[in-house]
């Protein structure tokens, strides 16, 4: 049992994150009281109920509560339904992933029994570079690092560092030595020689601390090929930010569903737990949504606590998350997006069965 209370804070979001964000907490609070972890929840405001209440979608008092908890549990964004000038700027996640310098986003892709997958026996996780890259609105410290000199030209930033690229790198090596040892270096340094070519150069760096780590590397394109045909073959990948995006995208489809796909975005202090998929919109207060994804995020981001903290407790919530989860899915209760006809309210109720049928 744990002897320390974390302070977590909650984002609902918009669109359907008022549904999978508490669906997430409730099985999170069911699995950490199995586990004998005490978790104190915070809820914040964030998106579009923010720019009615606070008129701006991330307040400068979420940041400030954010920085004075253990983590967070985001949930997704509709900002492109924000009225202006919210709506041309950086989205909410991308903000929290600035503000908090969120450098490593951790996307796994794993095959459920009982769900439709394309590749039944995936288990991957793509380690994506968060703060530069090829997307221009992580690059700047004011602005969205895009521009536009006459009405006819756009012009982006694209932007890769030593630095950014070493730290990420060594998560994703220190990731792969516990998991298979195998890691895939993803770049297209044949085309953008000195941007991606320095991520490659610098990833192949770091290896040479990591000897018991086998290593290879594809361009962008030929990877997508390469997860489509034989996803079961890769364990952990690393790339910048824009590849990673698109990869992760294309491994949770893979595995089952975008629907499965978790993720944590973190820092060497921090981190906050975030579903790879949108909002949702069009399935928004109907009670269908998946929330797979975002229960996986949570039990991540305590997988990612107690490594941090040494807490076994963590540790083993992460387990009974993931754990009852992996049942209720095999046992033939899903959603419609994985072929079944379970509402998010009977899902959740299922999981928190399940995880009680376990500790009973």
């Amino acid at each position: 049992m744990s002897t320390t209370t974390y302070r977590l804070g909650v984002l609902q979001g918009d669109g359907i994150g008022p549904e999978i964000v508490p669906s997430s907490v409730e099985i999170a609070t069911a699995a950490a009281q199995a586990a004998g972890a005490s978790i104190d929840w915070v809820t914040l405001p964030l998106g579009a109920e923010a720019i009615t209440s606070h008129g701006t979608p991330v307040p400068d008092e979420t940041k400030d509560a954010l920085a004075d908890l253990d983590g967070w549990f985001l949930g997704p964004h509709d900002s492109v339904s924000y009225p202006e000038p919210h709506k041309s700027a950086l989205n909410p996640s991308g903000t929290l992933r600035k503000h908090f310098q969120l450098f490593a986003n951790i996307r796994p892709a794993k095959s459920f029994p009982g769900a439709k997958a394309v590749c039944d026996n995936a288990d991957l996780v793509i380690v994506r570079e968060n703060t530069e890259g090829f997307y221009a609105d992580r690059n700047t410290f004011a602005g969205t690092g895009e521009f536009m000199p006459t009405p006819d030209t756009a012009i982006m930033l694209g932007i890769i560092t030593r630095e950014a690229t070493e730290r990420v790198a060594r998560v994703a090596f220190d990731l792969a030595r516990s998991r298979r040892k195998k890691l895939t270096i993803v770049h297209k340094a044949n085309v953008l020689k000195l941007t991606t070519g320095l991520f490659r150069t610098v990833c192949q760096e770091v290896a040479q601390d990591y000897p018991d780590v086998q290593v290879d590397d594809f361009h962008i394109d030929a990877m997508t090929v390469h997860l489509v045909r034989r996803a079961q073959d890769f364990d952990v990948i690393v790339t910048e930010n824009m590849f990673g995006d698109i990869l992760s995208d294309l491994a949770g489809e893979i595995s089952g569903s975008l629907g499965t796909a978790p993720s944590i975005n973190a820092s060497a202090t921090t981190a906050m737990a975030q579903a790879s998929h949108g909002s949702a919109p069009d399935i928004a207060g109907r009670d269908i949504a998946n929330p797979v994804a975002m229960i996986l995020s949570g039990a991540m981001l305590f997988q990612w606590l107690g490594a941090k903290h040494g807490d076994d407790a963590l540790i083993n919530t992460a387990q009974i998350i993931e754990q009852g989860v992996a049942d209720t899915i095999a046992a033939g209760t899903s959603t419609r997006d994985l072929g079944g006809t379970a509402t998010t309210t009977d899902f959740t109720a299922a999981v928190i069965k399940a995880i009680g049928s376990r500790q009973g």
